[in-house]
């Protein structure tokens, strides 16, 4: 039978509302009381009923996480650090899987599991303002990702301008000085490849040092084949660069396996930077340097967002918030027996 908390009071000898008052961890309980409650709590394996304290307090319980790719291990790894931050509000996670299509994108913006969720998390790839300005849903919702939005949503991003600047200053500051920029966008300024892309050109300016178009390589996607075919394109054009700032970590391995068949040795030929810290940038025959975007800070914050909506909180919507990045120095950049170097 299940252990309600009439059992731990009895087991506790104490009342009923004190042993809520330690499950809720409300204030006003002696230590020694709360003790005694907790000791009974394990000893009876008394597990709280979620359900019902969701339902007394108008809710499911439940929050949606929306991604475009769930085959990118970024966005795997940003998913698992979003269940954790909700479980530590004793909420779940369903996750949604919008492929970066636009149709898919406002059907789920537009909450058509409303009625299961109590919040949304979205990171939208080509959703556009008019789409969530027709928003009529209730739904808390925030987003995340580099599409500025002039909405009353939080919004939560890195500075990627400021990401990609401290990326292409660690490749000058290696002696690098025709720093290719693989996996460039040039069709929406609000967009991350966009954003890098005008950070890569900031920094290099900054430096004194020339940013060529024909070290520009635009692709087609995010993936391994884009980075290797975008890196083929580049070597097989005569631009000789000798480092790639690359979009992400994907494009960034894909381009090292190009660069590995033509010969050419990382770093002492050309030096590689990538973006995201993925765990299999870790673990290559020559490990990445790479932006490490700080995953578990943009999960908190999001999730806290939702809960500031759903408490009414005079703080919530329309915040843009900004967690933190940093700098992992790997063999991409350093060379065997330097080491890793966070900065």
């Amino acid at each position: 039978m299940r252990v309600g908390l009439k059992d731990v009071a009895e087991r506790a000898g104490v009342s009923i509302k004190t042993v809520s008052n330690v499950v809720n961890d409300r204030p006003h309980v002696t230590p020694a009381l709360r003790a005694r409650v907790r000791v009974a709590i394990e000893e009876l394996g008394y597990r709280p009923n979620l359900a019902a304290r969701h339902l007394r307090k108008g809710r499911t319980g439940i929050i949606a996480l929306a991604v475009p790719e769930l085959g990118n291990p970024y966005f795997a790894e940003l998913a698992g650090a979003v269940v954790d931050a909700a479980a530590a509000h004793d909420l779940t996670v369903l996750l949604d899987h919008t492929r970066g299509d636009r149709e898919q994108e406002i059907l789920v913006s537009q909450g058509f599991r409303a009625d299961l969720i109590d919040g949304l998390i979205l990171s939208p790839l080509e959703l556009e303002t008019e789409d969530l300005r027709a928003r009529t849903d209730d739904v808390p919702l925030v987003l995340l990702g580099e599409r500025v939005f002039d909405l009353p949503y939080d919004h939560i991003a890195i500075d990627n301008v400021a990401a990609a600047r401290t990326a292409v200053r660690h490749l000058l500051d290696r002696g690098r000085s025709r720093i290719a920029c693989l996996g460039a966008r040039t069709d929406s300024a609000n967009r991350p490849a966009q954003l890098r892309l005008v950070g890569w050109r900031e920094e290099l300016t900054a430096a004194g040092v020339p940013a060529p178009d024909d070290l520009v390589v635009p692709v087609g996607g995010w993936d391994r084949d884009e980075g290797a075919r975008a890196m083929a394109r580049l070597l097989d054009s005569g631009a000789c660069p000798d480092a790639v700032f690359a979009y992400n970590d994907l494009v960034a391995i894909g381009a090292m396996r190009v660069l590995h068949e033509r010969g050419l040795r990382v770093p002492d030929d050309v030096a590689v930077v990538g973006f995201d810290d993925l765990q299999e940038g870790r673990f290559g025959a020559v490990t990445l340097t790479t932006v490490s975007p700080d995953k578990q800070a943009i999960a908190r914050l999001a999730v806290a967002s939702l809960l500031r909506s759903l408490t009414g909180g005079a703080e919530s919507g329309g915040q843009q918030l900004t967690p933190g990045f940093r700098l992992v120095e790997r063999e991409s950049t350093l060379g065997r027996g330097d080491g890793v170097r966070p900065g």
